[in-house]
């Protein structure tokens, strides 16, 4: 996107690039550990780019990055015509940075000296990664304050309260938000902490959150990661390559009832606490059935290797299935819903101790997919009332999402929804 296109950053922007109190809200919590490893993170980041314009918004089925920054924004008190000038703002610097440029025309060692710069500088000099930047919008977008009402797709529902949850509400909800991933933490950090100057004025960090070591494969090329109960994690989610699946199950179409969202999603996330202390006190033999999978190669208790189609039919001793019928696999199995998958794209957190010495630590659970309230809900709820993993994990956070389609390169994101596309 050229700056004769959407003529660059607007004069509130730039502005914005002053907010100084910004800068280190951007951060997040766990923000040093994210930034501590930039610099020596980079020799194992790749120099790849993916692109901000297409379809599709890159981040959803792009081979998920090792790193994470996640941050949801409340929009302050703008008009209508502020709220697009920001999305065009955040577009255009979203596209500078997704190909290892500064967020700003000038950079963060040149424009006028007496002014700050437009780019912040910790990124200078360090390939993007891989970086991509995914925005959406929350339910509470749209009310009466944007004119945006009749623009709020049947999908985009308020997430039910589920037995488990012991959810935090400042870690609830926001009216935007925007996943920035990378192979390089410092890539991702640098660019939640320029969009962020970028809002000054028009939108408020509402939360924010760092993630490490992804917890699922989004293409087959990549190995089953493992989450920190020492666990493989997503070994049935869907890869890229799954075409049909992933437009059955991830995105939406005009069929669905809100046309500006063809080829966007719905993403939901879920802060998920892990009790590490009281796991890894537990016999393997608990672990194992907790799961339905074995620690170490990932198979089904049922038999085989990890890819192996669980078999919940199959019994051991005294007839009981060699599954559980509360395992985690056997919850959240696609045979349990009908056949129903998401795209899960989650990440491992640490956010230091809590104030009795308890590693503050777990799973920021990500997926993607077409209806929420039919994919989501159903399997959420299966794990809230009966998985065995619940004495285990809290739900501290939750939100959820539209993400719109890609933006064309003379547009910007979330265009379609002020039927500017």
């Amino acid at each position: 996107m050229s700056k004769d296109e959407t003529s660059g950053l607007s004069r509130r922007g730039l502005l914005g690039l002053a907010g100084a109190g910004v800068v280190g809200a951007g951060l997040g919590v766990g923000g040093a550990f994210a930034v501590g490893a930039g610099s020596t993170a980079t020799s194992n980041a790749v120099a790849s780019t993916y692109p901000f314009f297409g379809k599709h918004q890159s981040g959803i089925i792009t081979p998920a990055q090792d790193r994470l920054h996640f941050a949801a924004f409340d929009v302050n008190d703008i008009s209508r015509d502020e709220l697009i000038e920001l999305l065009q703002d955040w577009s255009y610097a979203a596209a500078r940075m997704t190909t290892g440029e500064a967020a700003g025309d000038y950079g963060p060692a040149g424009g006028p000296y007496d002014a700050p710069p437009d780019d912040t500088g910790e990124a200078l000099d360090l390939p993007p990664g891989g970086l991509t930047i995914t925005f959406g919008f929350g339910p509470s977008l749209f009310d009466d304050r944007f004119g945006l009402a009749d623009k709020r797709p049947s999908a985009l529902i308020d997430l039910p309260k589920f037995p488990s949850d012991a959810l935090q509400p400042e870690l609830v909800g926001g009216d935007l938000c925007i996943q920035a991933c990378s192979d390089d933490p410092q890539v991702a950090v640098h660019a939640i902490r320029n969009l962020s100057r970028i809002a000054f004025g028009r939108a408020t960090l509402r939360w924010s959150q760092l993630g490490f070591g992804r917890t699922s494969s989004t293409t087959r090329a990549q190995k089953t990661p493992r989450n920190l109960f020492g666990f493989k994690d997503g070994t049935a989610n869907l890869r890229a390559e799954d075409t049909a699946g992933v437009t059955e199950h991830v995105w939406a179409a005009a069929s669905d009832g809100a046309a500006w969202m063809t080829g966007g999603s719905y993403l939901v996330s879920r802060k998920i606490r892990m009790t590490v202390e009281t796991w890894d006190r537990t016999s393997l033999r608990e672990q194992e059935t907790i799961f339905g999978r074995t620690k170490g190669e990932g198979a089904p208790l049922s038999g085989g290797s990890e890819f192996t189609d669980p078999d919940f039919a199959k019994a051991g001793r005294d007839d009981a299935p060699l599954i559980d019928e509360n395992s985690h696999v056997k919850l959240a199995h696609p045979d349990t819903h009908e056949g129903v998958q998401i795209l899960r794209r989650g990440y491992n957190f640490v956010d230091g101790n809590d104030d009795l010495g308890r590693l503050n630590a777990g799973l920021f659970f990500i997926s993607f997919q077409r209806d929420p309230g039919t994919q989501f809900v159903p399997i959420q709820l299966a794990l809230s009332r009966n998985d065995l993993m619940n004495e285990y994990v809290r739900y501290v956070g939750s939100a959820i999402f539209a993400v719109p389609p890609g933006a064309a390169s003379a547009s910007f994101i979330g265009a379609g929804m002020f039927d500017l596309a």
